[in-house]
C-alpha cells in the first residue's frame, strides 16, 4: 500500500493547530488530543498516512473519536486507553481484523485522536474524515448521507466502563450516545460507522488531515511574516475576513452534553462602529453582523487570534480577546439537500434558510 507520508510525533504539532482552524471553533481542545497522539507515536512509531483510494474494496475501515462537550474535555482528561479499548472491543464484535483507522471529524481533538489508535495498531490512517470540519452530532457526517450506520458503536470512559450501541438509525445513536456521555461525566472516546473499502471510497472527505497539517505549517510559518498568518490562512482557505474585533461578553453553558452559546463583539480599526455576533453548539453555527445574518452551517466560520493567527475554540472565548473572523464555502455534500436537511441552520432551531456564503460577497 502507497503511503503518502510518515506522520513523526513532531507533525502533530501543525496537524493540531490545522485542525482547530477547521474544527469551527469546536471538536475539543487540540492540545490534549497532541499530547496523546504524541506520546503513542513515540513509544509505538510513526502513522503511515494513506490515501482512501489505496484501500482494497473490502478493507474493513473503523473511525475513532472523542465525544462530548468541550468545556467538560479542558477538565476532565482521559486516561489514554479508552481509545484502544473501544477500537479493540468494536474489531471483537464486528468478528474480524480491522484494517485501516479512519477519522471522525477533523476538528480540535478529533483531527489528533486516530493517530492514537493507528500508532497503537500499527495500521494505516486514512487521510480524510467524515465532516471536513466538525460538527456537533454524531449523525452528521458524510457517511450518514451514503448510507452507513453508526453501530454497532462503543464506547469507554475514563472510569474503565464501556458501552455497545445497537439503534434503528444514527440520529437515534446520536441521543442514547449523548446520555450515556453526560452520565460518563461529559465526554467519552468511542469507535463507530465500521464500513467496508468500497464505501469508504465514496463516503470519506478526503485530503483532510494533510490539509490540516498544511494549514498549521502555514500559521507557523507566516507568524513573523510582513502580512501575518491570519493573511496567509485565509488565502489558503480562499475565506473571507468578515470582522474583526474585541468580544464584550460570552454567554456559555453546558447544556445536555453541548457548549452552548453566543458570543458578542465589538468592531476595532476597519469595522469600528460595526457589531457582530457568533452563536455556537460546541461548533460557530451562524454569524450576525450588524444584526444581520450573515454566515450559517453548512459554510465554515472560523475565528483565530488577530496577532498570531492561532485558532479559538468556542470554549476559550473570553472578554477583551481580539479576533478576526473568517468565512468560507463547506463542502460540496453539505450544500446538497440531503446535507442542509442534516446540518442547515433550522435544524439548530435557528429561523433562518441556508443562503450560500460567497467570498467577497459580504464587503
Amino acid at each position: 500500500m502507497k503511503i503518502l507520508r510518515s506522520i513523526e510525533a513532531a507533525d502533530l504539532e501543525d496537524i493540531a493547530i490545522g485542525g482547530a482552524i477547521l474544527g469551527t471553533g469546536g471538536g475539543g481542545d487540540p492540545y490534549i488530543g497532541k499530547l496523546m497522539a504524541q506520546q503513542a507515536i513515540k513509544a509505538h512509531g510513526p502513522v503511515k498516512l494513506v490515501d482512501v483510494a489505496e484501500l482494497p474494496d473490502d478493507a474493513l475501515v473503523v473511525p475513532v473519536c472523542m465525544m462530548g462537550a468541550p468545556t467538560v474535555m479542558t477538565e476532565k482528561l482521559p486516561q489514554g486507553d479508552e481509545l484502544i479499548n473501544a477500537f479493540r472491543a468494536l474489531e471483537q464484535l464486528l468478528g474480524r481484523k480491522i484494517d485501516a483507522v479512519l477519522c471522525g471529524e477533523a476538528g480540535g481533538v478529533n483531527s489528533t485522536t486516530p493517530f492514537v489508535v493507528a500508532a497503537m495498531t500499527g495500521l494505516p490512517l486514512v487521510d480524510g474524515d467524515g465532516m471536513g470540519r466538525a460538527y456537533p452530532e454524531l449523525q452528521m457526517v458524510t457517511f450518514t448521507m451514503h448510507g452507513v450506520s453508526a453501530t454497532p458503536m462503543v464506547l469507554c470512559d475514563d472510569k474503565g466502563n464501556s458501552l455497545v450501541l445497537d439503534t434503528v438509525s444514527n440520529a437515534w445513536t446520536e441521543r442514547l450516545a449523548r446520555a450515556a456521555t453526560v452520565e460518563m461525566g461529559g465526554s467519552a472516546l468511542l469507535a463507530f460507522y465500521s464500513m467496508d473499502g468500497a464505501t469508504a471510497k465514496k463516503a470519506v472527505v478526503r485530503g483532510t488531515l494533510s490539509l490540516c497539517a498544511q494549514l498549521g505549517e502555514t500559521a507557523r510559518k507566516n507568524r513573523n511574516a510582513p502580512q501575518g498568518p491570519v493573511k496567509a490562512i485565509t488565502d489558503l482557505l480562499n475565506a473571507e475576513v468578515v470582522f474583526h474585533g474585541r468580544i464584550k461578553d460570552v454567554d456559555r453553558k453546558t447544556v445536555g452534553g453541548f457548549a452552548r452559546g453566543t458570543a458578542s463583539f465589538e468592531g476595532v480599526e476597519e469595522w469600528k462602529d460595526h457589531t457582530f455576533k457568533l452563536e455556537f453548539q460546541n461548533e460557530f453555527l451562524m454569524a450576525e453582523r450588524d444584526g444581520e445574518v450573515l454566515v450559517t452551517t453548512p459554510d465554515m466560520i472560523t475565528v483565530l487570534d488577530a496577532e498570531t493567527g492561532m485558532p479559538v475554540t468556542a470554549d476559550s472565548l473570553r472578554y477583551g480577546l481580539r479576533l478576526v473572523t473568517l468565512a468560507f464555502s463547506g463542502h460540496p455534500e453539505w450544500l446538497t439537500e440531503a446535507g442542509i436537511a442534516l446540518v442547515g441552520p433550522r435544524y439548530f432551531g435557528y429561523g433562518v434558510d441556508y443562503t450560500p456564503f460567497v467570498a467577497n460577497s459580504a464587503d
